[in-house]
């Protein structure tokens, strides 16, 4: 189910009248009620796969219990590599078997040897990544003794299936979303009003931005060799803004859904195309996933308590493997070692966490040394998103040859028909730029957007917004980007 369909329109205010006039005095039917809705909410795309969703929550919680009862080291480690073998066998079976077979198959025809094997017609369940790595967590935390294993068998399975962000995060902590299903909640009208507020700002950036952005980006790629390089730079920025309307755009959504049922979900992103160098790029961005993969592979793997090889080193696993979590393909792991490169001067210099207040904190507009930086960084951004986008590596390299060749001073050769759209999805998204600037320093850009302002001035402002989604949105149903991670 798709949070800008049809159905999920009329399927999350039924669920709210549920869940606060029907099951609001028994914390345990609330609880239920999330569980049974986040199964219909992911199983109206395909039942079949809410097998493994359930499998893997059984074999967590057991094992949490199991832990709770063990002193034996050994017995211990068995249970936490019990759980970490049967997450990632069923993420490694479903998202890259075919990949390793491939890449088998060519080694081996490569040194003379012919390998007969067929890739399988494997259908990769949605979200999968994420909520893999949700229930880790938790069998990890359990294991380090960070957290208390629970007893709740609805409780946990309303934190591994929980609706708003089970398919494309925020990846949560079991530390910070499982307690939150054992206190009893009450209806907070501001706190709604704020989720309504996030909602509507992450449709926007989906529907208007986004999708737009898409229309254009698909364009150009799907026809790269036939575009002059003026064309395949604006193909590139489309694309930049229509990840990051796509994927921010489903966090707001995701974060505002579960505060109108009472839940606190993590910041996901923290406006990443205004940072300052690339560490800051990845402080901002998918802040759920860079945070689990510091605390669970890089930190395990020494961190930065070694001397620089070993920052280096632990730098590009993390790189490597965040682009390998993205998908089964080459393109994939080149942006993640692209990124490690780029953050690689401040790794050594010790830079690395030098920018860490938002840009021009406090200000109206940034220094011109601080535009040149975010100039800089977003260059390095747009640029690493083309190995990101394109469909192997043979793409990207053309893609990118095509930008560096006389024609940039041409130009765009787009379809003529599509110019005038293109256009004004330009100005869209400098529209969209300005407003994100203005709320930067807040969790999400209309927060406190207006704030000053008198009430009907608000309104009008909000009512702007509805109808820029209602007349310039896309609403053919996209699927999110990251759905497919």
């Amino acid at each position: 189910m798709l949070f800008n369909s049809l159905d999920f329109a009329i399927f999350l205010p039924i669920v709210f009248i549920l869940y606060w006039f029907i099951t609001d005095k028994n914390l345990k039917l609330q609880n239920l009620l999330i569980v049974a809705a986040s199964y219909l909410f992911y199983g109206w795309w395909d039942w079949r796969f809410l097998s493994l969703i359930l499998f893997s929550t059984i074999v967590d919680y057991t094992i949490g219990i199991k832990l709770k009862g063990e002193e034996n080291k050994t017995k211990r480690k068995l249970l936490l590599w019990i759980s970490i073998l049967v997450n990632l066998g069923f993420l490694g079976f479903f998202k890259y078997y075919n990949f390793f077979l491939d890449n088998f198959i060519t080694a081996f025809t490569f040194l003379g040897y012919q390998i007969d094997a067929r890739p399988l017609n494997i259908v990769l369940p949605v979200g999968i990544s994420f909520y893999t790595f949700q229930t880790l967590s938790y069998t990890i935390d359990v294991y380090k003794r960070k957290l208390e294993p629970t007893k709740d068998f609805i409780a946990f399975s309303a934190f591994v299936s929980f609706f708003p962000q089970l398919v494309a995060g925020p990846i949560e902590r079991a530390t910070h979303l499982l307690p939150q299903f054992y206190t009893k909640r009450k209806f907070d009208y501001a706190l709604a009003v704020n989720g309504m507020r996030q909602i509507l700002w992450g449709l926007f950036k989906k529907v208007v931005i986004a999708d737009n952005c898409a229309m254009y980006a698909n364009e150009i790629f799907n026809n790269s060799a036939e575009m002059n390089s003026s064309a395949l730079v604006l193909g590139a920025i489309f694309f930049t803004f229509q990840i990051y309307g796509d994927f921010s755009g489903y966090s707001d959504i995701a974060i505002g859904t579960a505060r109108l049922f009472g839940f606190d979900l993590m910041q996901n992103f923290n406006f990443p195309y205004f940072s300052r160098d690339i560490a800051e790029f990845w402080r901002r961005w998918h802040i759920s996933l860079s945070t689990w993969f510091r605390d669970y592979l890089y930190i395990p793997l020494g961190g930065s308590r070694g001397g620089t090889w070993m920052r280096v080193r632990n730098t590009f696993i993390i790189f490597i493997v965040s682009g390998f979590w993205h998908g089964a393909n080459w393109t994939f792991i080149a942006w993640g070692a692209l990124n490690a490169f780029f953050i690689l001067p401040l790794i050594v210099t010790k830079n690395n966490r030098k920018n860490m207040e938002t840009v021009a904190q406090g200000k109206s507009l940034p220094t011109l040394r601080e535009l040149y930086m975010m100039a800089t960084t977003f260059a390095l951004t747009v640029f690493a998103w083309i190995f990101f986008r394109a469909e192997n590596i043979t793409h990207a390299f053309s893609y990118i040859g095509g930008i560096f060749s006389k024609s940039i001073a041409q130009i765009p050769s787009i379809n003529p028909e599509n110019k005038l759209g293109a256009l004004t999805t330009i100005i869209l998204v400098f529209i969209f730029l300005l407003i994100e600037w203005q709320g930067r320093e807040s969790q999400f850009a209309i927060e406190k957007f207006g704030q000053k302002w008198n009430r009907p001035m608000r309104y009008i402002f909000y009512y702007l917004i509805v109808l820029s989604i209602m007349y310039f949105g896309n609403f053919q149903e996209n699927q999110f980007i990251y759905f497919q991670f």
